[in-house]
């Protein structure tokens, strides 16, 4: 990939009127920002500007408000939280009050450029979508990539070009449609592939195990055969954490027992967590890794019934002298949630994009900054 333009290229600032992409989708409860790590990650990038004598204004999307205004998605908490941090830098509202974003029409982009100077994208979790605020202000004004942006492609592409061997790629999620091209490409470069989740259930029926009530998709067990064929070592429980019928998720109370099963579950039994047996398993391929890249939790690690898979494959992050990188997401919460997000070597901001990056080598929203225009 061709190097991206960076703050530096944007030559001097001062006076200079700078539009910024971020990305402060952050969660909010009850009014209350629950986690301001995005926008505490775009502090670098906003830092070097204002330094620069530049005048900033931000702009960033918040939830699925479906393209109009609607209070429950207002970005104040963001905006007050900002002012906090970096007093005198100016917010939109949420970008996606109109649905001029998402449908990426031109009208809107020249909205968000009148009287801008530059524009710099610092929204590495928005950067696969071809929305206007991505991919629009390059075309007119000169544009680089934020800090947070650039150390996100830096990391990503590393693991694509020249991971430390061998390396490892750890995933988990519901579903192995999914996940099913970027599993393909990961094992173009991995030395080995660790699977739990949901998905791990399709492919341990492709091994002909019964899985009971798991979840389980029948159109891609043969695509599982196929891969677990490849020349590349697929590593799969062998131990699972399963609830019996009439168990509740999230509910210990509705009843349904708890039991440790091997890879054959009865009917009516259903797969909710990798097995103690297979987490220790996991974990010792994790410490033998040079590079470890984790996306996906293993179970469902929400119920502190089914987070055992999960809490022991962060654990064995944070213990690995590998190179370590969560790929956002649902990794990123977990890592947060068992307390070891900072023993981490780099946890992505974009978990769709870092996918997406890993998946096509490249994203539109990367592309749209090596077309602008010059300073």
């Amino acid at each position: 990939m061709s190097s991206l333009p960076r703050l530096e290229d944007l030559g001097d600032l001062a006076g200079k009127s700078v539009l910024l992409r971020a990305d402060f989708n952050v969660p909010i409860i009850d009014g209350r920002i629950s986690d301001d790590l995005r926008i505490r990650a775009a502090l670098p990038t906003i830092r070097r500007l204002v330094g620069q004598g530049a005048s900033v204004t931000a702009c960033t999307h918040l939830g699925r408000p479906d393209g109009r205004p609607d209070p429950a998605y207002s970005v104040d908490p963001v905006r007050d939280r900002l002012s906090e941090l970096v007093p005198g830098v100016e917010l939109l509202e949420n970008l996606r009050f109109d649905p001029r974003e998402t449908a990426n029409e031109g009208s809107f982009v020249e909205e968000l450029v009148k009287g801008h100077d530059a524009f710099v994208n610092d929204a590495f979790g928005a950067s696969h979508r071809a929305h206007a605020s991505i991919v629009g202000p390059p075309r007119f004004l000169p544009s680089a990539a934020g800090r947070l942006l650039h150390r996100e492609v830096e990391v990503l592409d590393g693991l694509r070009a020249t991971p430390r061997r061998p390396f490892v790629a750890v995933m988990g999620g519901s579903k192995v449609s999914d996940k099913l091209a970027v599993i393909e490409a990961l094992l173009e470069s991995v030395d080995s592939l660790i699977v739990g989740g949901g998905m791990c259930f399709t492919f341990l029926a492709a091994k002909g195990y019964s899985v009971g009530a798991s979840l389980c998709e029948d159109d891609m067990v043969d695509t599982c055969a196929r891969l677990l064929d490849g020349p590349k070592t697929i590593h799969l429980p062998y131990d699972i954490t399963a609830m019996g019928p009439g168990g509740k998720l999230m509910d210990p109370a509705a009843g349904g027992d708890v039991r440790q099963m091997g890879t054959n579950l009865p009917a009516g039994w259903t797969g909710v967590d990798i097995g103690p047996g297979s987490a220790a398993a996991f974990g010792d391929v994790i410490h033998e890794a040079g590079t470890v890249l984790w996306n996906g939790p293993m179970g469902v690690f929400e119920d502190p019934r089914f987070g055992g898979g999960t809490g022991a494959v962060a654990q064995a992050m944070a213990d690995t002298k590998a190179f370590t990188v969560v790929g956002g997401g649902d990794s990123a919460a977990a890592a947060k949630l068992f307390g070891v997000e900072h023993e981490m070597d780099h946890v992505s901001t974009g978990g769709g994009a870092s996918l997406a990056l890993i998946e096509q080598g490249d994203l539109v929203g990367l592309k749209a900054l090596r077309g602008a225009p010059s300073v």
